[in-house]
């Protein structure tokens, strides 16, 4: 493991990357304007969990294979892309409620909400490629235990973002809830969403083999 300098360097450079929007955030805020803090913070425990698949996969080799074969990267790709592709659609075909300044958030499927949370951080190969760009970093070239300080760092790269995602989903029902030119305009955000996921979608599909 790192020493403790090593370690803050590793935790603030896990807030400020965890801070940038992208699929992960941009499904947690969406879900916050529909659905309340509670569904916001569920689908931010969804990708929360999504992450620790990739730490375990990157751990045991299976993301070193994602990165060393187009064919491997290339499938797991496709997948993800398709994946974000129906969320786009789907929020771009959604029927937003009645937009009255009073209506509270209609409660969703909280274990839909989940389940779609990990699927957007699991479907996406680029999570496990960070992993194995990122942590690698902070661990010494002669640690005894590599696998194990990857193991290590990767859970603490996930738990430490939790925070973040979590208050993105705080933030979203905060903003949902008073300001009322955003009740008014969500019909809206749900297309800008569907457009953005379907952006992402591409994106991935279109992304080249990082070994090229």
């Amino acid at each position: 493991m790192p020493d403790l300098p090593q370690l803050l360097l590793f935790m603030a450079a896990g807030w400020l990357l965890n801070l940038t929007p992208g699929p992960d955030v941009l499904y947690i805020v969406s879900t916050s304007l529909r659905g309340g803090a509670r569904a916001g913070m569920v689908a931010a425990l969804g990708i929360f969990a999504g992450c620790f698949v990739h730490v375990a996969i990157a751990t045991v080799g299976l993301g070193a294979l994602l990165a060393a074969s187009a064919t491997a990267f290339l499938v797991v790709k496709f997948i993800g892309a398709a994946y974000l592709l129906w969320m786009g659609v789907r929020l771009l075909r959604a029927s937003g409620p009645g937009w009255s300044p009073a209506a509270a958030p209609a409660e969703p499927d909280l274990g839909r909400v989940f389940r779609r949370g990990f699927l957007t951080n699991v479907l996406n190969p680029k999570v496990a490629l960070f992993f194995l760009a990122f942590l690698p970093q902070f661990i010494a070239p002669d640690a005894s235990h590599k696998a194990l300080a990857f193991l290590a760092l990767g859970v603490l790269f996930s738990v430490n973002a939790l925070p973040v995602t979590l208050g993105y989903a705080w933030l979203a029902a905060w903003a949902a809830r008073r300001v009322q030119t955003m009740r008014r305009a969500m019909h809206w955000l749900d297309r800008a969403a569907g457009l953005l996921f379907i952006g992402f979608g591409l994106r991935l599909a279109l992304a080249d083999h990082p070994a090229r």
